[in-house]
């Protein structure tokens, strides 16, 4: 939120620096993330002076140049060269002398610097009116009265404001703070606590008549649930134009683009007050009737940026008696917006329900300055002051006359809040007592009225514009911000505790295996547990029904939360390999949200992702694509970590992979891993194969609970390696040799280990040949010749009975 310090100064004449004040309004909680000066005139006309134009003749070298001395109060004129059609002699003209900096109407700075043009010596320029920033004229130079004075400044001849902009980083729940008026509110409470007492300075309207009621516009309010507050006027004989500068200057500083006197006027008194407006072109107005409701779903409306919208029927709409003019509180319509042309008004000010305005606003991507303040809350007190305040300013502006009365639709009041104040409370939330007197100081700077005081508290009366105040505590941190937070002691004494918590914790395990993973090259995300339930089209295994939904989404892409990590690690992925980064190793842990029969139900989860190269292109190494029995590796060097070894595979039956493995212990699944499907990664405009793996973390978490850790020793005995190379079926897996091997001898043989396979020339046909080594080893004594040719005899045999092997 952008404040100007000297519009500020309107509401509390306050004489203290923009750095002072925008210490003082960090303190109050209204932090202040920057302050820029900002001209009127960018660059202040700094370097240009009153010159008179001596003499003028044609450019020698040039047709539509002309060659001109110019006195600039210096001891001698200076020559320069100038392309303007009306320059003549005896002119007062602004010039901008050598080493001044101009500003495009960009912003981009350039200078004047002595130079040669067509063959002529330039000191200097004569400057027109956009040239300065002083309009937008270009047709010729800026012919100044001819009772200036040469060498004078033009900084002095021209109204140039220079003003302090505080950037305030405003916090959602200060909705009263969202103008200058609130803002003067929370500084003039501050200066208070400094015994620096200003009168807070708000603009009268007891000027504002009604002149007569020759255009009367009917309001119907059929929402009045969605409707608190609704006001409105109509003004005519007006006359639309340019806003005088000083309202440009206001709008200006703040960022925003005047528009026209109607227009700048309701923008005005949005940024002054914190009430939003809306003028619609009375002519517009169908039936000379407004109609505040509800439109059936799918009605299309034409907003102001010239889209067309389709409308949901929980939109609140201001209409006439014929068709919708504006979405209420967030953008308004191009039929009934005003014009050039436009001689009256009908001016609205209103107070919406803040969750319809912030619902429709985000449905449609719409955030302006309106529904920025209407779905924060807004003070529904003003509706009518604003009201009078803007139609006071309009005829100033455009003149016209009020020729309505004021229409007031506001059946339930909004009623200021009641609240009790524990003294005992405040001193126990603050942890320091503030003397009684003080505290009602300070409340009653915050226009916070103390109805009764007792030994123990204060019975309070919160106004209804702060809708953050509504408990104890609220008011107790009111309290504490205004006093200062820099001003509560801390205690000389530091207390800590030691809690007793477990190994087997969440937080520690994710770190063993968070490190493990980083270790070989795994990069953790973390991303969005919402999304868009679109996603759900691309499994079958999900279903919508299934979907926990947002009752207020920021975005439809945004609504629901998400039933799988692997379509939010897909996306980072996908930006990654936009951005020419290929090879790429995620990890994440996060949770998936589930609607299983109106029960909510959540789970926790770590995922892999693994595309592209194993590692980084190197001289002296050749690049691996990552496949599936790397990302198979890594899986088993967490479970191996994590002391999980005895599961049993099976093949995966997700419809998201088109070849993949379960690893499950028992009924539970561990983790579920494959390649995924091309279908799968095209809708994330991804072409590269990418392994995912999803850990059913929960599960994890109870089995390493479980795991008793044990230690055995180093055998000091050596180990024997032997090797057979065994003629196969085609149809006969690795599997099946290590467990028949297991089974054949469970206790000297430690280890079982394919290390090549050959199909092809030399084979009988439907052969294979498995080349496997065997591992034996006795922790007890050395093995002999004899065991050891007894073993692999045995071997031999189980493999020929039970496979039908050969040894080559």
């Amino acid at each position: 939120m952008k404040i100007s310090y000297n519009w500020l100064k309107q509401f509390i004449k306050i004489d203290w620096t923009p750095e002072q004040t925008s210490e003082l309004l960090t303190d109050l909680g209204l932090e202040v993330e920057g302050v820029e000066a900002y001209q009127s005139v960018k660059g202040g006309l700094e370097g240009i002076v009153v010159g008179e134009v001596l003499t003028c003749i044609k450019h020698p070298n040039a047709d539509k140049l002309k060659l001109t001395t110019v006195n600039i109060g210096t001891d001698a004129p200076v020559q320069i060269v100038c392309g303007a059609p009306n320059v003549t002699a005896g002119q007062k003209v602004p010039v901008a002398t050598i080493g001044t900096t101009l500003y495009t109407e960009t912003g981009e700075a350039w200078s004047i610097k002595k130079g040669k043009i067509r063959g002529e010596e330039s000191h200097g320029m004569i400057c027109a009116e956009d040239e300065l920033g002083l309009g937008k004229s270009h047709d010729g130079i800026m012919v100044l009265d001819d009772k200036v004075k040469v060498g004078t400044k033009a900084s002095e001849l021209f109204d140039i404001e220079n003003d302090h902009v505080f950037e305030i980083g405003l916090t959602p729940n200060r909705a009263d703070a969202m103008s200058h008026l609130g803002t003067a509110r929370d500084l003039k409470a501050g200066l208070v606590q400094k015994d620096i007492n200003l009168e807070l300075i708000t603009p009268s309207v007891s000027s504002f008549h009604i002149d007569n009621r020759t255009l009367k516009i009917d309001v119907d309010v059929k929402n009045k649930d969605l409707t608190p507050r609704y006001c409105g006027v109509t003004i005519s004989g007006l006359k639309v134009g340019e806003s005088p500068s000083w309202l440009q200057n206001r709008l200006k500083a703040i960022g925003l683009a005047p528009i026209n006197n109607i227009v700048d006027v309701t923008n005005y008194v949005l940024h002054d007050l914190g009430q939003p407006l809306h003028a619609f072109d009375a002519v517009k107005i169908s039936g000379n009737k407004i109609e505040v409701k509800t439109l059936k779903a799918g009605t299309k409306f034409t907003s102001l940026d010239g889209l067309e919208r389709e409308l949901h029927e929980d939109d609140l709409m201001i209409c006439d008696a014929e068709k919708p003019m504006c979405i209420a509180g967030v953008f308004g319509g191009i039929a009934s917006g005003v014009t050039e042309t436009t001689t009256s008004i009908f001016l609205e000010s209103a107070y919406f329900n803040p969750v319809s305005i912030r619902k429709s606003a985000k449905r449609h991507g719409l955030n302006t300055d309106a529904s920025f303040r209407f779905e924060r809350g807004i003070d529904p007190n003003i509706t009518e002051y604003a009201l009078k305040r803007a139609a006071l300013l309009i005829q100033e502006l455009a003149g016209g006359e009020i020729t309505s009365d004021i229409v007031d639709v506001y059946q339930n009041k909004i009623e200021d809040f009641q609240v009790r104040l524990s003294f005992d409370n405040a001193k126990k939330l603050i942890g320091e007592e503030i003397p009684k007197e003080t505290i009602k100081r300070i409340l009653s700077s915050l226009e916070i009225k103390v109805n009764n005081v007792t030994e123990t508290g204060l019975g309070l009366t919160v106004p209804a514009y702060r809708n953050d105040v509504q408990r104890e505590a609220d008011v107790i941190e009111e309290i504490l911000r205004v006093y200062g937070y820099n001003n509560i002691a801390t205690t000389k004494k530091l207390n800590a505790s030691i809690s007793n918590s477990s190994r087997f914790e969440d937080h520690k395990i994710q770190n063993t295996v968070g490190n493990q993973l980083a270790s070989q090259g795994f990069f953790e995300i973390l991303s969005n547990s919402l999304t868009t339930p679109n996603y759900v089209q691309l499994s079958e295994q999900l279903k919508e029904e299934h979907h926990v939904t947002m009752l207020n989404p920021l975005s439809n892409d945004l609504s629901i939360l998400r039933q799988s990590l692997l379509f939010s690690g897909l996306e980072a992925l996908s930006f990654n390999i936009n951005r020419k980064r290929g090879d790429l190793k995620f990890f994440e842990f996060g949770k998936t949200y589930h609607n299983y029969n109106e029960s909510r139900e959540e789970y926790k989860h770590l995922t892999l992702f693994v595309t592209g190269s194993r590692d980084a292109e190197s001289w002296h190494t050749a690049t691996k694509p990552s496949d599936f029995f790397f990302l198979k590796g890594s899986i088993a060097a967490i479970l191996e970590r994590l002391g999980i070894s005895r599961y049993q595979e099976k093949s995966s039956t997700s419809d998201v992979f088109s070849e993949g493995l379960t690893l499950s212990l028992g009924k539970t699944k561990l983790v579920e891993f494959g390649l995924l499907k091309k279908p799968v990664l095209k809708h994330f405009d991804i072409s590269q194969n990418v392994l995912f793996a999803d850990f059913n973390w929960d599960a994890i978490l109870e089995l390493v609970k479980r795991n008793a850790i044990t230690f055995q020793n180093i055998p000091k005995y050596p180990g024997v390696r032997r090797d057979f190379a065994l003629l196969l079926d085609n149809n006969v897996n690795f599997d099946a040799i290590y467990k028949i091997a297991k089974q054949s001898e469970k206790q000297l043989l430690k280890d079982v280990n394919l290390f090549d396979v050959y199909q092809g020339k030399n084979l009988p046909e439907g052969k294979k040949s498995y080349a496997i080594s065997f591992k034996l080893q006795d922790e007890h004594k050395t093995l002999t010749d004899k065991q050891i040719d007894k073993i692999m005899s045995k071997l031999q045999s189980s493999f020929e009975r039970h496979l039908g092997a050969e040894l080559r």
